[in-house]
């Protein structure tokens, strides 16, 4: 069987920083600064006082689905056994983080 050639690994943060900064004669610190304002930003927005949803304009939009919770349910059929009945957990109430490409991210791939 042929090995596969390793995957490159995705770029790291301070690598990402570096390349930020020698592309727009930033200072990486500054960088830095501007993506810790970038998370607070989205903070705000996605929190419980925001709005829930956040744009990065050309690129992305990240939403907040609140999903109710769900009931127990008994009787459903068992996938692995065949004709043999189980049961399911009841689920909480939760808050599921969603990203959507724009149209300049699809764009790039």
């Amino acid at each position: 069987m042929a090995k596969k050639a390793p995957s490159p690994k995705p770029a790291g943060k301070s690598e990402v920083f570096a390349n930020i900064a020698t592309s727009t004669g930033l200072a990486k610190k500054d960088v830095s600064a501007v993506f810790d304002a970038l998370a607070s930003e989205i903070g705000k927005a996605l929190g419980k006082k925001g709005t829930g949803v956040f744009q990065i304009p050309g690129l992305c939009k990240i939403a907040v689905v609140r999903k109710p919770p769900q009931p127990a349910r008994k009787g459903v059929p068992n996938p692995f056994k065949p004709g043999e009945l189980m049961d399911v957990a009841a689920k909480p109430a939760k808050n599921v983080v969603k990203v959507r490409p724009l149209k300049g991210l699809k764009g790039m791939v």
